[in-house]
């Protein structure tokens, strides 16, 4: 009987599939791959489109879902079979695409077509698929002598084998850290659905009073509303030593992720000069927009510059307030989130708290449909298909009745799940002899959950998390391009991902948008439109210091592979200190251990890339002024002209053509950080 997972004819079977079916299905997958690039690559396969490339278009596909299926579990069902079972394979599947890339005979046949009148011939979408190809094969070492290759391909073995140690150190370290809390006195403030998750969780480990936990939905409202300072000193503490040398404290030494970035920056160094560049940071702008390093620094550096005046000026009003109305003179790390609500409070007179109370998921969700639907003329509809967990749901979107996409959402944190929010492909669309096969999407956060029977509330940024999300979501879904390597998200340059998804954030602070989506959660009434009105003129509040945060994590990532000499011994703290000293306004205490949990750069794909985020935010912010600039007189931005022009330039293309040319195609020019200042409250 066929394997559940090597099912490719339906969707994902996750009813039926098994931890033990890992590696009876991808092993048959590897040796089908290596067999079909055997064929491939023979003298009688001529170097063409329809010979060469689609067969292993068509081939490789069915290793990319299973194992795409295999990672989505990982990272959402991590319990130990699942670890066990993902990581007996990594080194095999990582093995199997590093021979692929360092593959001559194949990169051979690519420059070949590349080469041939057919070229010419090619769609511009294909031309760039061959030249994106010859790139790839470049950077995976195809080039190199054949007694180096062995070397290259251990050092990706070993680069996959530790960033799969390094997030799951993050979510062991997560895990084991409770707080039991016996003194209901000293849950003073905190909001009471928070109260009930903790006594709930304390009831289910048999014991008395309320148990907190370092997953956002538990630790944060701590953070952020708790009146026990010693409360939020510890899980302070808790969170910023994870998976650090301080978890020799909690009897696991095995969970300090140090070793483990000062082996990997090591490697990523040794794997770059091995391919002729001076550091890593090279090696990673070469499939982005930004063309150098030296660009990068000088953007965010130019950024900085025009930032940090105004987070200067926002911690100032923050100790001054701690100080004068709080009587709290020696404002620490662990106060700065619960001593910025007290602020907002008194400036703005509104708590996130209030305002969460307006968005139960049911409305949240549906009010983020109803956007979708009026900007791209879709249809969202519930749909029904196997799970991996009872919260988890599944949607359809239609256009004119027919189907053209669907997703799951899985938005509630378990202890199970890894941290964060993302979103991840898990079929992509393409044309194949049977039609054309719909994309599927994860899109997965970690909100809190329902409580005492009634539906989740979410915070404000949560809704901007859940919009954000789904604008990665549509980039994957809404996509017209029919060939699979640059469909959807896929060939989009890395700086230029955040574009869709930071773009659709801004419709959460848009009156029309907010009144439709919200709704009371006993009392079903929308948001007032005083209560918003606050929280527009709260939008910025404490703008300068979160971006110069975003500019440090950008800072330091860059820098760590570019022109830092790491020392293994002292480790990464002085390069973080450095980088801080430069932008920083927010100094935390010596014992902070953040980039041992930085697993954006360690775990993720934003090596030599978190500044991204920043970089596509000049893009995402001047691509709403588009929809701002056509907006009528007491209006709405929902303007279906442009988003169907939006819908058309940006997300239709995928990755078919440059985003620098995507970018042109809707704005008519250059992208200008003019709006993303405005939308700061950084313009002069």
């Amino acid at each position: 009987m066929t394997s559940p997972l090597l099912d490719f004819s339906v969707l994902p079977r996750f009813d039926a599939i098994q931890p033990e079916a890992v590696g009876p299905a991808i092993r048959p997958l590897l040796e089908a791959g290596r067999a079909l690039i055997a064929r491939q690559t023979s003298t009688e396969v001529p170097a063409s489109w329809d010979a060469f490339v689609a067969p292993l278009v068509d081939g490789g596909e069915q290793l990319s879902r299973a194992w795409g299926i295999v990672g989505h579990l990982h990272s959402v069902m991590d319990t130990p079979p699942w670890r066990e079972a993902y990581n007996e394979l990594l080194p095999e599947v990582t093995r199997y695409y590093s021979e692929l890339g360092q593959n001559l005979a194949l990169f051979a046949k690519y420059k070949a077509i590349r080469e041939s009148s057919e070229f010419a011939t090619l769609s511009p979408t294909r031309q760039r698929i061959i030249d994106n190809e010859i790139r790839d094969f470049r950077l995976s070492g195809a080039e190199l002598p054949e007694e180096q290759k062995p070397r290259f391909q251990a050092i990706q073995e070993e680069l996959a084998a530790l960033a799969a140690k390094f997030s799951e150190n993050v979510l062991d370290a997560t895990n084991a850290y409770t707080e039991q809390v016996l003194e209901e006195a000293r849950l003073a403030a905190l909001p009471e659905d928070v109260k009930s998750a903790a006594r709930a969780a304390a009831e289910r480990a048999g014991k008395p009073g309320w148990i907190f936990t370092l997953h956002m939905p538990s630790y944060f409202p701590i953070m952020q509303y708790a009146e026990d300072r010693e409360l939020r000193s510890r899980m302070y503490r808790a969170s910023a030593t994870r998976a650090s040398e301080f978890s020799a404290e909690a009897d696991h030494p095995e969970w300090d992720n140090a070793p483990l970035i000062a082996r990997i920056i090591a490697l990523r160094t040794e794997q770059a000069r091995m391919l002729g560049f001076a550091n890593f940071a090279e090696v990673s702008l070469q499939p982005k927009m930004a063309e150098s390093p030296a660009q990068v620094l000088g953007f965010l550096r130019d950024l900085a510059v025009k930032a940090k005046p105004f987070a200067e000026r926002d911690m100032r009003e923050l100790r001054e307030f701690a100080a004068s109305e709080l009587k709290l003179a020696d404002l620490q790390a662990w106060d700065i989130t619960w001593a910025s609500e007290k602020l907002r409070q008194a400036r703005y007179s509104y708590s996130d708290q209030e305002v969460k109370q307006y968005f139960p998921e049911p409305r949240v969700i549906a009010g983020l449909f109803s956007v979708v639907e009026k900007l791209f003329g879709v249809s969202i509809r519930e749909d029904q298909a196997p799970v991996w967990h009872e919260d988890v749901r599944f949607f359809r979107i239609e256009r004119d009745g027919q189907l053209i996409g669907q997703f799951y959402f899985d938005l509630h944190a378990r202890d199970t799940k890894r941290g964060g929010a993302w979103m991840n492909s898990a079929i992509s669309r393409r044309r194949t002899a049977d039609g054309i096969q719909t994309p599927l999407a994860y899109l997965v956060c970690n909100f809190p959950g329902p409580v005492d029977g009634k539906p989740a509330t979410f915070s404000h940024d949560d809704v901007q998390t859940l919009f954000h999300e789904t604008g990665h979501g549509l980039h994957h879904l809404l996509t017209q391009v029919e060939d699979l390597w640059v469909s959807g998200i896929s060939g989009v340059e890395w700086d230029a991902v955040e574009l869709p998804s930071q773009f659709m954030e801004n419709f959460c602070w848009e009156w029309d948008v907010v009144r439709d989506m919200s709704g009371h959660v006993d009392t079903g009434e929308p948001l007032p439109r005083a209560l918003f009105d606050k929280m527009i003129a709260a939008k910025n509040f404490q703008s300068g210091m979160q971006t110069v945060r975003q500019l440090e994590f950008a800072l330091f990532d860059l820098r760590l592979h570019h022109d830092w000499q790491l020392d293994p011994a002292v480790g990464v703290q002085p390069l973080l200190d450095e980088v801080r000293r430069e932008v920083a306004v927010n100094f935390p205490p010596a014992w902070n251990r953040f980039a041992n949990s930085f697993s954006h750069i360690f775990a993720g794909g934003y090596c030599a890339g978190y500044y991204s985020y920043k970089w596509a935010e000049v893009l995402s912010a001047d691509a709403f002024a588009a929809f701002e600039e056509a907006r009528p007189a007491g209006g709405s931005v929902l303007d279906p002209v442009t988003g169907a022009r939006y819908l058309a330039e940006i997300l239709s293309v995928g990755g078919s053509r440059p985003a620098l040319a995507s970018f042109k195609a809707f704005r008519g020019r250059e992208p200008q950080p003019d709006a993303l200042l405005r939308h700061l409250g950084m313009s002069a």
